[in-house]
């Protein structure tokens, strides 16, 4: 049986999959059809049902259990790995909401956290992963 199988190119990802997409693991009659995107792009998938399996997002996952089966694996949101809010010069926390803020997608994990540590955020801005950097 052949599925669909979307993760991002981003380092903890690779290395979640990478066994069962290279051959490592014997997965039966599971064969799979990978796609890399970014999480955004994913996450939007996951909410058309376009992906057999997919890494989501945390911040999208109330709006997909009824299409898809949350796994006990692969998770990788800790102290040190982000998400991580950075900035170019020191900032004062309570400076945060007039920043401009750019997050890789609106229902990113990322977004959700910031979202409920800075509600009164007003200058955000959604970016791919590796546009992020230059747009702020």
């Amino acid at each position: 049986m052949r599925l669909t199988l979307g993760f991002s190119p981003c380092p903890n990802d690779t290395f979640i999959f990478d066994a069962l997409v290279n051959g490592k693991i014997d997965t039966g009659a599971y064969q799979f059809d990978v796609v890399l995107e970014d999480v955004q792009t994913l996450n939007e998938w996951a909410l058309q049902g376009k992906l057999a399996i997919s890494k989501i997002s945390y911040g999208v996952l109330p709006l997909i259990t009824e299409s898809y089966q949350l796994l006990n694996a692969g998770g990788a949101l800790g102290k040190g790995v982000g998400p991580l809010l950075i900035t170019k010069a020191p900032t004062a926390p309570e400076s945060i909401n007039e920043k401009r803020i750019a997050i890789p997608g609106q229902n990113t994990t990322a977004h959700l956290l910031f979202s409920l540590a800075y509600p009164n955020a007003g200058n955000k801005v959604f970016k791919v992963f590796h546009e992020i950097e230059s747009a702020v």
